[in-house]
């Protein structure tokens, strides 16, 4: 079994893009490898969650008005 990774950032935590984000799959409403995220881009990590099968931490970040995409630790920097 996997030890779980502690997260290094924590909710309501201001962040920045750190490469631009595409939709895998997983976005609903766009299509799959549209621009959701562009370098550089700001957000607040509105939850912290876990993946399950690696135990990574999984941030929810707020990228502006409706804009809530899952990012890993290595896509997100803080400010």
């Amino acid at each position: 079994m996997i030890e779980p990774r502690l997260p290094k950032y924590q909710w309501g935590q201001r962040v920045k893009a750190l490469i631009d984000l595409l939709n895998d799959g997983s976005f609903p409403g766009k299509p799959a490898d549209a621009m959701l995220v562009s370098v550089g881009d700001t957000g607040e990590i509105v939850q912290v969650g876990t993946q399950t099968e690696a135990n990574l931490p999984i941030y929810l970040v707020e990228f502006g008005e409706r804009l809530v995409v899952g990012c890993l630790e290595e896509e997100i920097s803080p400010l």
